[in-house]
This record gives C-alpha cells, structure tokens and sequence, in this order.
C-alpha cells in the first residue's frame, strides 16, 4: 500500500535563497528604472522566462512580453543576476525553467519647494547708535 503521506522527491530543485520573500526584495533593489522609460512615463509588467541550472546559476533569460524604452534589458540584467541554491540528485543534472514578472512602476514624484525667509531687526525708533548686524536667513525644505 502507497502511504502519500511520506512520499519522497523523486528530484530536488533549485529554490531562491531565503524564498520569495526574499527573491521580490532582491528584484525591488535592484531594478532600476530605465531614463527613456522614464521620460516616455512606461509604467507596466516584462515577463522574462530563464533557466536555473542545479549549480544555481541563472542562463538563457528571454522576454516573453515586454516594454521597450530599456525596461527589457533592465529585466534581463537583473533577472540573470539572481543566484539559486545548488541541488544534488545523484549525479544527474537538472534544469529548471521558470518565469518572473517585473514591474515597472513610476516612482512617486516628490517635489521641493525651498522658501527663503529674511528677517532684519527693526530699526529703534529712538536716536541710538544704530546696531550693525546682518540680516539673518532662514532656509527651509519642504518635501511633499
């Protein structure tokens, strides 16, 4: 009788280190937006497809749906320096195919205002020897 309870893999594949969690934050940090995608406001998905070898190493990355405007070579670029962890299966060799999607999402555009104050100390109205001093310059940035 088959117990499935405690069936066992037949072949041990390559995972991220860390798991998805950790595999979205590596690809969060290290997309960086494209300027002409930028400038051309392209906001949406690449879908890349690669290989992950059972050393871990990442090879062939191909777009399946893409952007232009330099998105698809950002995702190519970040997608084949991800690194999985290294899988043994006695002495045969295994290759994953897997997909990934990368957003690009325009970042939030903060804008500064700078507003410059000038305060210069009121003259007395009396007949002092007028103070000499120099007027003081408050600076202040605003982010919204």
């Amino acid at each position: 009788m088959y117990d499935h309870h405690n069936k066992k893999r037949f072949l041990n594949l390559p995972k991220y280190i860390g798991g998805s969690k950790a595999f979205k934050e590596f690809i969060a940090e290290n997309v960086r937006y494209p300027e002409a995608a930028l400038e051309a406001k392209v906001e949406g998905t690449v879908i890349v497809e690669y290989d992950i070898f059972d050393n871990g190493d990442v090879g062939n990355p191909r777009v399946l749906k893409g952007l232009g405007y330099g998105c698809d070579e950002e995702a190519i670029r970040v997608v084949s320096l991800l690194q999985f962890e290294k899988v043994k299966n006695r002495g045969m060799r295994v290759k994953l195919t897997s997909k990934t999607n990368i957003n690009f999402r325009h970042p939030k555009s903060s804008t500064n205002y700078s507003i410059s104050y000038i305060h210069e100390p009121v003259k007395p109205k009396t007949e002092q020897k007028p103070q000499t001093s120099n007027p003081v310059t408050y600076e202040y940035t605003i982010q919204l």
